[in-house]
């Protein structure tokens, strides 16, 4: 991806953002046919976990999924299809809240919850005997990098290699772009669309966990974070949340092979504040192509599909296997 090229077809980083989400071809014949299984959390939630496949000595693909994402969206399915032409088990964990139902603790998930991707990977290291390889998608991404830099050299044990696309490992900037102009109007409003109802649904769950006058207030990330996602998190509010959350500071921590990939045109992960070759650690590989928006890397004619982001990331994965 490190010399993609977007189609002529589509054009600037909101198409190559918005249309493969929505309209291209996300998988070649029958779709990602998961088997769902759940796991109970040491505070005694749950997780929701998506399977396909069940051979436990082949290459596991753990994906985790992005801000509201899940095993539907468009990445998952393109890279379930992917894993299973290479004869790859493939694994959806659900953040907390993500899978259909509301999760049960007065807790939900948050950019750099890399003690939960820890637990989670510990679980698949227990009952999976092959090799597994880790990937995050935007916010499941830098939660993951933030795993690997606090594992350091323990991170080994668990995976061969990680690879982030799309991610905001640098909170601040994307949560100030997302916040503005053309993606405060289209993608802030998606995303409050889901979150507030289900900050919502908490509250009934757990009356007095945060102000609900203070949500209802809530015109943007920021504003949301610092009444839903800090207080239940315990940060001091959003820019303790994004400051501490980040994983642009602490890439060089890394010890296992780590793939980050980043458009330049990306609509709310602005190029600025991406990593610099001199500000991560020798395990770190940088893919930053000029365009492909954010998840997206559109490919072929109209309508265009998705697949050679999946293709070329367990490429990569695969020389590390």
């Amino acid at each position: 991806m490190h010399s993609y090229q977007a189609p002529v077809w589509l054009i600037g980083g909101n198409a190559q953002t918005i249309w493969p989400a929505l309209f291209a071809k996300r998988y070649k014949g029958a779709p990602p046919n998961f088997r769902r299984e759940r796991w109970t959390t040491p505070d005694g939630d749950f997780i929701d976990v998506d399977w396909q496949g069940d051979d436990a000595d082949a290459t596991l693909l753990v994906l985790f999924h992005g801000l509201e994402g899940s095993s539907s969206s468009h990445y998952a399915q393109a890279f379930g299809d992917r894993a299973r032409v290479n004869g790859w088990r493939f694994a959806v964990p659900h953040f907390r809240g993500c899978s259909g139902e509301l999760n049960l603790a007065p807790r939900a998930y948050h950019s750099g919850d890399f003690e939960e991707v820890g637990w989670m990977l510990s679980r698949f290291r227990e009952h999976h005997r092959g090799p597994i390889v880790a990937l995050g998608v935007s916010l499941g991404g830098n939660a993951l990098l933030r795993w690997a830099e606090e594992a350091g050299d323990s991170a080994a044990q668990t995976l061969r290699a990680v690879a982030a696309v799309s991610s905001p490992v640098d909170l601040g900037a994307s949560g100030h772009a997302i916040s503005r102009g053309f993606n405060r109007i289209v993608y802030t409003r998606m995303f409050l669309r889901t979150m507030v109802p289900k900050a919502l649904a908490k509250l009934e769950q757990y009356p007095g966990l945060f102000d609900r006058d203070k949500l209802l207030a809530a015109r943007d990330l920021y504003d949301f974070d610092n009444a839903f996602t800090a207080p239940l998190h315990d940060f001091r509010d959003t820019d303790d949340y994004w400051t501490r959350g980040s994983a642009k500071p602490h890439l060089r921590r890394i010890r296992i092979p780590a793939l980050l990939l980043n458009a330049r045109n990306d609509p709310f992960v602005p190029a600025a504040s991406l990593p610099l070759q001199h500000e991560v650690g020798d395990s770190v590989t940088l893919w930053q192509p000029a365009h492909g928006g954010h998840v997206g890397f559109p490919s072929g004619s109209f309508p265009g599909h998705v697949l050679e982001l999946p293709e070329q990331a367990m490429g990569w994965m695969k020389a590390h296997l």
